[in-house]
């Protein structure tokens, strides 16, 4: 399947082709996950949209058959604020097939973003929606114990500490919660969230995992974004060596994109910057948790499935998936995706079934990762949570999606 996109003149009477972009999906990779395609665009003649109050579609050109590619919404993304160059993102339309030909026109908002990024200004957790379904929070603020506190064992309260950065709730397709906050088993527990239970600072070692010496803080710079296809929400956070020295700033982004007959995605992406020198992370021991966690709640039926290609394998993938059926839904699997760009990639694959835990592991085993002052670690993952359960072969076709968009 091959499709032509069209970068043409604000205004929709007007089909004169300023820019012709070879895409599509050749290999189906996209249209059978349900992921979406993306491509580089310059939209400085698209002045309408960039004013506001208008909405991007692929359309067929005049003389086309409307039948067989109706408009297609599609979302732009900046390079950068306010710039006019950066990513076009679409699904897959339906019934596209080979020599399609389509334009990128812009018409005036229907109505509200379908997706949408809301801070509640009572908790400051970030929603990420769907219409009026919440998708995840993003608990961005420093959130206490409160009453948890007097249900956790004595020898478990030292973990039980103010903690924020990191995703809960979760939910699934039927707004089931998928995630565990504030376990009476492991109190730092809390989500999912991005962490290592050996972070050394100079000749010292704290554990940003289970909240001893180290901890992400907010800076208060968190923005959030909606449109018609994904809500995206942006924050920083410093973390703060003994609750006082910043030693590393950390950018997350959380982007939701909106559910499909396949499911819905979820991409993560951090980058992590050493402001001192002298810091590194390290899994528990070296070889065991770390990295990209992920607790769950209490999930009937487990299931827990790993995959990485062997070495030398060309794409190599790596996935795993958790399945069963949680409170207040039916079965549903979570896939995470490790992208390829990642270093030490891939990632080990940790489960520990009895606590619903599974997760991508960094660094590389018996090994310290340095943080280097001034350069940035990336790691990149996305979660696929679909009905029933999942085939190999379509786990395989999501990876190929996510880590190629622009194929």
């Amino acid at each position: 399947m091959k499709i032509i996109l069209c970068l043409f003149a604000s205004s929709c009477l007007s089909h004169a082709a300023l820019t012709a972009i070879p895409a599509g999906d050749p290999d189906g990779f996209a249209s059978r996950s349900g992921a979406p395609l993306s491509r580089e665009v310059d939209l400085s003649g698209q002045t309408g949209f960039l004013a506001g109050g208008r909405q991007l579609f692929l359309v067929r050109p005049p003389g086309g058959n409307p039948q067989a590619a109706p408009p297609v919404p599609a979302q732009f993304e900046p390079a950068s604020p306010g710039a006019v160059h950066g990513s076009l993102w679409w699904f897959v339309p339906e019934g596209a097939a080979g020599g399609d030909r389509l334009e990128l026109a812009d018409y005036p908002a229907a109505g509200p973003a379908r997706m949408t990024a809301q801070r509640n200004p009572a908790s400051g957790r970030w929603d990420l929606m769907e219409g009026e379904r919440l998708v995840l929070g993003y608990n961005f603020q420093t959130n206490e114990p409160g009453a948890i506190l007097a249900k956790v064992h004595p020898d478990n309260v030292k973990y039980a500490r103010a903690r924020g950065d990191y995703i809960h709730p979760l939910c699934g397709l039927q707004g089931e919660v998928l995630t565990k906050d504030w376990s009476l088993d492991h109190p730092h527990h809390r989500g999912i969230y991005w962490a290592w239970p050996e972070v050394d600072y100079g000749t010292e070692r704290g554990d940003l995992h289970a909240l001893q010496r180290v901890f992400a803080r907010p800076t208060g710079q968190c923005t959030g974004r909606s449109g018609p296809l994904f809500a995206t929400v942006e924050a920083e956070n410093l973390w703060l060596w003994e609750d006082r020295e910043a030693i590393v700033r950390e950018r997350a982004v959380l982007r939701a994109w909106r559910a499909g007959p396949q499911g819905r995605l979820v991409d993560l992406c951090f980058e992590f910057t050493a402001l001192k020198d002298g810091v590194s992370v390290a899994r528990r021991g070296t070889e065991h948790y770390g990295g990209l966690n992920i607790r769950l709640a209490a999930v009937k039926n487990q299931e827990i499935l790993f995959h990485t290609d062997a070495a030398g394998t060309t794409p190599r993938r790596a996935w795993a998936s958790l399945s069963g059926q949680f409170e207040g839904g039916g079965a549903t699997t979570l896939t995470v995706f490790q992208h390829s760009a990642n270093p030490d990639y891939p990632g080990d694959w940790i489960k520990y079934p009895e606590i619903n835990w599974f997760q991508p592991t960094f660094p590389a085993a018996r090994t310290r990762y340095p943080l280097k002052r001034g350069q940035t670690l990336k790691l990149q993952f996305r979660l696929w949570m679909q009905p029933g359960k999942v085939e190999e072969s379509a786990a395989a076709e999501g990876w190929s999606a996510y880590v190629s968009p622009r194929r």
